[in-house]
């Protein structure tokens, strides 16, 4: 039985100052926790209720000087409207088998990520990783992760999903996909699916990241509806 109060207590570190990567003229800065020891796996579901996200071993959420652009938002499932738009873009992508895997890194996956970074996000850091650098992505988690793999009926593998079970619903670590047919709408389509399945399984929510306004790479974060976001007076719906 794990012990609370032998074990070593969470660390929490600020990383060095730098340019944010999504506000121009900005600087970010992260609050860290190594959440690799058992304390820490345990404390990753109250963490990410407090906005944490994880990447690799590590839970982070922004704290940067002057700065609290950044809202964490998730969605509810158990209301979740379904509008027309969605409906149809579930009908497009019909043909899909939706497989989860066990979080470990192939090839091909790989082959998948790095075309779709040099399509979408050829000058970010991202588009530089190697092989190694995305099995560190991928399989290098102390909690439950897992990947859903959406392959067309020729069995080609089409769009991947990076996913954390926590006890209220299912986080949307990271996703990629073939971005030759636009009509897709991947994207969206493995939120919804996302959405599906934790409502399937009762949980309440699909935590997605963060929302930041003023970045337009993050407006697709709140058409799904009703979402909430994390405010200093907790959870409230927007």
């Amino acid at each position: 039985m794990f012990n609370n109060l032998r074990a070593r207590p969470l660390a929490f570190f600020h990383t060095l100052p730098m340019p944010c990567p999504y506000l121009p003229g900005k600087t970010e800065r992260r609050l860290i926790a190594d959440i690799s020891s058992r304390r820490g796996q345990h404390a990753h579901d109250s963490l990410a209720k407090a906005g944490f996200r994880r990447t690799q071993h590590l839970t982070y959420r922004p704290a940067c000087p002057g700065c609290n652009a950044c809202h964490p938002v998730r969605v509810r499932t158990g209301d979740f409207h379904w509008s027309r738009t969605f409906r149809k873009l579930l009908k497009r992508n019909a043909d899909l088998t939706a497989r989860p895997v066990q979080a470990i890194a192939t090839r091909e996956q790989y082959a998948l990520f790095h075309a779709y970074q040099q399509g979408r996000h050829g000058d970010g850091e991202m588009a530089m990783m190697d092989f190694a650098d995305y099995a560190e992505m991928i399989e290098r988690s102390p909690i439950e992760t897992y990947l859903i793999e959406y392959r067309d009926a020729a069995g080609r593998l089409m769009a991947i999903m990076l996913v954390d079970e926590q006890a209220d619903g299912l986080s949307a670590v990271y996703s990629y996909f073939d971005t030759e047919d636009p009509t897709r709408g991947f994207g969206t389509f493995m939120v919804l699916d996302l959405i599906q399945r934790a409502n399937a399984r009762a949980l309440n929510y699909v935590y997605l990241g963060y929302w930041i306004p003023d970045c337009r790479k993050m407006a697709y974060k709140t058409k799904y509806r009703p979402y909430e976001l994390l405010t200093s007076k907790g959870w409230v719906e927007a």
